[in-house]
């Protein structure tokens, strides 16, 4: 990848994350490239060049990166801010780009809400991205699923399309103050940690990040069960088995609802089909 020079780059590869794609913004204004129409902002990952492209990578520069944030935030208000998060964080091989040219759009039109104008191309691609960015985020408050450990913390799994963990922490943050927990995400390698002693009745403690996990506990998160995990999966187990009406059954509404990706994680969907045991003659 080239450095800095008088070659206007068609490429800018940025850092996947806010503050790296803030960084790059920067620079494209700073270097006047904003006016080649053939520029792509995209993280290194995403970066397959071709033989015409030219590429430069902007590494994380914060002075940067806030100075963009201030101006951005003034314009397109907090809630513009948060669409941008969100469109980086489903990370997405052209949002980088599409980000660029919606914040080009801004400052071209100050004076106009562009946020609200979905004829725009990639105004409408950001809010369908949004969209489904949310989508994934309800999705994961909903079904993540803690199981007890021998070091008293209750740790989940989760795999979701997007990389929704930094939105999601909050909601946990505020429900489960009195436990020590861990979401960790195994596509992406991390995770957030909850430790209850550092926090206080009106004070929820930091959530701290976590990326070294032993990979026999993410392959067999049995090995690390208390002694009453498992007696409380097989409660769960067994009253899931029990609710249901068998002649009410429609698995076509069920999978709408509860995707059939999000099975592996939930204790409930770990029952043999043969697992006579958890089933109880009803009185009639």
């Amino acid at each position: 990848m080239t450095e800095l020079t008088h070659i206007q780059p068609t490429i800018v590869t940025y850092e996947p994350c806010l503050e790296g794609w803030l960084s790059a913004v920067f620079a494209v204004y700073a270097n006047h490239w904003q006016d080649n129409e053939a520029l792509r902002l995209m993280t290194p990952d995403d970066c397959v060049p071709s033989l015409l492209d030219t590429v430069t990578h902007i590494p994380i520069h914060e002075a940067h990166a806030e100075r963009v944030f201030k101006r951005l935030e003034q314009q397109l208000k907090r809630s513009g801010m948060r669409q941008l998060l969100w469109g980086l964080l489903s990370e997405q091989p052209n949002i980088g780009t599409c980000l660029f040219r919606i914040v080009s759009y801004a400052l071209a039109y100050p004076k106009r809400d562009i946020m609200q104008d979905l004829g725009n191309m990639d105004v409408l691609t950001l809010a369908q991205t949004v969209k489904s960015v949310g989508r994934e985020k309800h999705r994961m408050e909903a079904f993540v699923r803690f199981e007890h450990t021998t070091e008293d913390i209750y740790f989940a799994r989760i795999d979701p399309d997007f990389n929704v963990l930094p939105l999601i922490g909050s909601h946990f943050q505020k429900r489960y103050q009195d436990q020590n927990w861990a979401i960790y995400d195994i596509r992406r390698g991390y995770g957030i940690y909850y430790d209850m002693t550092l926090g206080t009745p009106t004070h929820p403690a930091p959530l701290q990040t976590i990326s070294d996990i032993d990979a026999q506990v993410l392959r067999v998160p049995s090995s690390i069960h208390s002694a009453d995990e498992a007696r409380y999966q097989r409660f769960w187990q067994g009253y899931f088995a029990n609710v249901n009406i068998k002649e009410r059954k429609n698995p076509t509404l069920h999978r709408q609802y509860l995707p059939q990706r999000y099975w592996r994680y939930l204790s409930e969907k770990q029952v043999a089909p043969d697992a006579a045991h958890l089933q109880k003659r009803r009185n009639l």
